[in-house]
């Protein structure tokens, strides 16, 4: 089971749709075990990743809700069924805008109650949005695995959930 949906190939298309050259700065936030700051140090980047419980001897420690960074340190920041676990999703995406710098980009899938209202946070958060889609019937597939194996990775409690991505630059 992966800790998300669409595993790797998922985060390979996360990073595509950035379009940022080898070399770029990279931050996950919500890195888990690391896997992906090892897709991105293969593909020529240099990643960082933070977790506020790492699971990978890559992956440091770290609230990103307040991330011990400075401003405009990163060209790109992935985030997959991150944010949405922090309590505070519109706090973790101006982070996530402080982080960046101008012109960076900000590639997340997450789970959300309210596509809108979540649309409308990324905006307020300093961000253009340039790509969205909707994966929800992915998402309901891996929820099923997940439920089916007794797994316990991000799955929140109730109905009417979309999962989303979402690619972003920071204006």
């Amino acid at each position: 089971m992966n800790g998300h949906p669409g595993g790797e190939a998922h985060t390979r298309y996360l990073i595509e749709l950035a379009f940022l050259p080898r070399g770029s700065r990279w931050l996950d936030m919500g890195a888990g075990d690391g896997s992906a700051l090892a897709l991105l140090r293969s593909q020529g980047c240099q990643a960082v990743g933070i977790d506020l419980a790492p699971r990978g001897p890559d992956v440091a420690e770290g609230d990103f809700l307040r991330a011990g960074y400075d401003g405009g340190s990163f060209d790109g920041i992935l985030s997959q069924c991150s944010f949405f676990l922090s309590g505070d999703v519109a706090q973790a995406l101006k982070e996530a805008g402080r982080l960046l710098r101008k012109g960076g980009k900000l590639v997340f899938s997450d789970v959300t109650k309210d596509v809108v209202a979540l649309l409308s946070q990324v905006r307020q958060a300093g961000f253009a949005v340039r790509h969205l889609e909707d994966l929800t019937e992915q998402w309901r597939e891996y929820y099923l695995e997940a439920l089916w194996r007794e797994d316990s990775p991000c799955l929140p409690s109730g109905k009417g959930y979309s999962y989303v991505l979402f690619v972003c630059e920071r204006m």
